[in-house]
């Protein structure tokens, strides 16, 4: 009787020990941020602006957040005219974006090399100009109408799909993304929707895509 109390006594105790230690392990160790920065110029559309009547110019900073999330931050500016059926419009002005991605693939021997995707929260306030708007007038005859420069702002949401590539050994990447834009709001001047939106794109549609190829640093 002694020997099985002994061996009960035993066991639970060993029982006890095990699920105490399980405990331990399972109880993660909060995840401490550790700066971590990378900074990134889009190179294509800047050369793209030397052949056409788009300026485009932006750039991003994005860090590690937490396991495979990462914060992003682009911002930029653009100049732009717009000149069909009968519309002469120019634009310029800042915007700034802001949203994560999660790296869905990564290199074991450099978690920054891979794929991902995510979202962001765009917006931009700029000033904009019609020098021409085609208006029907009596007997279907045509004419234009022009309206001063005004300032207006718009904001939209934007997914992104992409991929990353260390360059080398070095602390330079290359950086490829997709961003497929939706217009959720934009002032108008005179009830007149924008053509052209700084960061959006042309805006005679709420579905817009744009196309970023960087050169970034990582700090």
């Amino acid at each position: 009787m002694k020997t099985r109390l002994i061996f009960t006594f035993f066991f639970s105790i060993l029982g006890i020990l095990s699920w105490a230690q399980d405990k331990k392990e399972t109880k993660k160790e909060p995840l401490k941020y550790e700066p971590n920065f990378m900074i990134g110029f889009d190179v294509l559309n800047t050369g793209a602006a030397f052949f056409s009547d788009r300026k485009l110019y932006q750039g991003f900073i994005s860090s590690k957040v937490r396991g495979n999330v990462h914060a992003v931050a682009e911002a930029g500016f653009e100049k732009n005219i717009y000149q069909k059926n009968g519309y002469d419009a120019k634009v310029n002005g800042p915007f700034v974006k802001l949203g994560a991605f999660y790296m869905l693939a990564k290199d074991a021997e450099n978690e920054f090399n891979g794929f991902y995707a995510g979202g962001k929260v765009g917006g931009s306030f700029y000033k904009q100009e019609y020098m021409a708007i085609p208006v029907r007038g009596f007997g279907g005859s045509s004419s234009s109408v022009a309206f001063p420069s005004s300032s207006q702002s718009s904001f939209w949401l934007e997914g992104t799909l992409g991929g990353r590539v260390q360059l080398f050994e070095s602390n330079f990447y290359i950086d490829v993304n997709l961003q497929p834009r939706y217009l959720v709001y934009t002032t108008k001047q005179d009830d007149i929707s924008p053509m052209i939106i700084p960061g959006f794109g042309r805006s005679s549609s709420k579905f817009n895509m744009g196309f970023a190829w960087n050169i970034a640093y990582k700090f």
